[in-house]
């Protein structure tokens, strides 16, 4: 591909010294104790069981969650979580290392994206940079293995690439955009192509510039992204055609128009409060200035930024009937980029208030983590002491940065949301350790087991969906099936019925298999009550132990 310089792409031929230093504070918050605790329910959980699973099947094409066929996402992500078990050997630190690195690259993208934008002033680039890594949802998205951290990065590559061909002129950032757009389609389907697509409108925003021809390039990179971005689906739509409805209308129209399909049904609001919300408090400060500023005094590539990047996105996703939060990630970016924008605007004056404002705010984030131990009892926390020693540290660090008067205002705070930003996370991991039954994880449940001396045995899980086990155990339980609507599984894609070892319906004739089950002395999982006609159950498995919420029967 002619014309295509892989070094001139790159955001900035040398990174800044602050950057480099963020990126390893923050790899390093992220990456210690990063499989101190199990994966956890419901989504981190069903993507680390579908990643071991197909390492162990050695089927890279048809994803299966507890041994049953799920196609309810493109494969990429699975991919990437079976790639990253390999290199770790099954692991949950293998789980979560790619999306912690996908974190990392987005705030490289994040940077330069902001060279093109702010025209090559460095130290605007780098406040959007450190602003969006300091944003607790991108925290979220780092230790919580979905599609949307993976999408958010190649949404930011396509965007990157895309800018980069329209600011600095040359055609790899053009092939840029097309492969990292396949890869986006390979990773959630059409959604991928939101964000990329509304950076190219909100350059043309108000047809100020002059459109680009359609050259060769575009059409060589169109194709490029239909053979990379539509692979899977091609492959699966001609091994069977029924695939074809399957993707268009179940999990493209129905999850968008419909509020029963996947049980995310969240009022239409549910973004306007969450984004916020998650992006405090840099969203304090780009919301107050962005009402005194005023949209009249905005230059139009900051008007186009705030109504293609922020506004147009979150205002589709309130559309859709489907809600999670970091479906909206991709929004993020324009967020630290327009933050950016305004705090580098400010007069000294209201630099010296803001400073003093989101210091107060961090500071009392961290003593309420370090007084969490006075109210445990009444969150039913355990707070290790670590967790409080690492926040009063934290604390303790921001006040000095404060009075670090040497540095411009601007450096102080991106400083102290830094530094609050790695206590945070330190002091997050052995506090998410400690409570793993409390926030859905099962990594207990199975020790509890082990301590048993009942590890190996046949494990029955009864009324729930737990990949989480699933993934812990290494092995497939047998789930029974008493009317839980998340144990309702898509079986129509199955070949032959060895799927029934693992998924027995007791809520109708008592199943033969059962019987032969419990002649292995298994092990029965049960979280609630156990309906009055399966009590015979419990008989069968008399001697009884608890793990928190979980209830474990077996027979000595």
């Amino acid at each position: 591909m002619e014309g295509v310089d892989m070094e001139a792409l790159m955001p900035s031929s040398k990174f800044p010294r602050a950057l480099l230093v963020f990126l390893l504070l923050l790899a390093v918050a992220l990456g210690v104790g990063l499989g101190s605790w199990g994966p956890l329910e419901s989504s981190e959980a069903r993507y680390a069981e579908i990643g071991r699973e197909m390492l162990a099947s050695g089927d890279w094409l048809h994803p299966r969650l507890l041994g049953i066929s799920h196609f309810h996402k493109p494969p990429l992500t699975y991919w990437l979580t079976a790639v990253g078990l390999a290199f770790t050997g099954s692991s949950v630190a293998g789980v979560r290392l790619l999306p912690v690195l996908a974190v990392l690259a987005q705030v490289v993208l994040v940077y330069g994206i902001g060279r093109l934008i702010f025209e090559n002033n460095t130290s605007r680039a780098l406040g959007a940079a450190i602003v969006y890594g300091t944003f607790p949802v991108v925290w979220i998205s780092a230790l919580n293995v979905t599609t949307d951290s993976y999408l958010a990065t190649w949404e930011l590559v396509a965007t990157y690439g895309i800018l980069h061909h329209y600011y600095r002129g040359g055609w790899g950032g053009l092939y840029f955009f097309w492969l990292a757009l396949g890869l986006a389609f390979l990773t959630k389907g059409p959604v991928g192509l939101l964000l990329p697509l509304m950076a190219v409108v909100g350059f043309y925003f108000r047809g100020q510039r002059a459109r680009r021809p359609f050259t060769r390039h575009h059409a060589v990179g169109l194709v490029l992204f239909v053979g990379l971005g539509l692979s899977w689906y091609i492959d699966l739509v001609a091994e069977n055609p029924v695939f074809l409805h399957y993707f268009l209308v179940g999990h493209t129209v129905e999850r968008f128009t419909s509020a029963e399909a996947f049980g995310r049904a969240k009022p239409w609001w549910f973004y306007l409060v969450l984004v916020p919300a998650t992006s405090l408090p840099w969203a304090g400060l780009l919301l107050t200035r962005a009402v005194r500023t005023g949209w009249n005094a905005l230059p139009p590539p900051w008007r186009g930024l705030w109504l293609w990047w922020v506004l147009v996105p979150v205002g589709f996703f309130s559309l859709s009937q489907s809600k999670l939060l970091l479906y909206v990630l991709p929004v993020f970016p324009g967020m630290a980029l327009l933050t950016s924008y305004y705090l580098h605007q400010l007069p000294a004056a209201g630099l010296a208030r803001w400073r003093t404002g989101l210091l107060a705010f961090w500071v009392l984030v961290l003593l309420g983590l370090a007084v969490l131990p006075l109210v445990a009892a009444l969150t039913h926390l355990v707070v290790p002491l670590c967790t409080t020693e690492v926040a009063v540290l934290g604390a303790m660090a921001l006040l000095v940065l404060a009075g670090a008067r040497r540095l411009a205002p601007q450096k102080r705070m991106l400083g102290s949301a830094t530094v609050f930003t790695v206590a945070l996370l330190l002091a997050a991991k052995p506090l998410l350790q400690a409570n793993e039954l409390t926030f859905n994880g099962t990594q207990p449940v199975v020790a509890a087991l082990e301590q048993a001396g009942l590890r190996g045995r046949p494990v029955l899980v009864y009324n729930q969906l737990l990949p989480s086990l699933a993934f812990t155990l290494g092995q497939v339980p047998v789930s029974l099936y008493v009317g839980n609507h998340n144990l309702v599984r898509e079986t129509q894609f199955e070949h032959d019925s060895r799927w029934r070892a693992t998924w027995l319906d007791l809520s109708g004739p008592h199943p033969a298999a059962l019987d032969s089950l419990l002649r292995l002395r298994p092990v029965l999982l049960v979280k609630g009550e156990v309906h009055p006609e399966h009590q015979w159950l419990l008989q069968r498995l008399p001697q009884r132990k608890d793990v928190g919420r979980w209830r474990v029967y077996y027979e000595r």
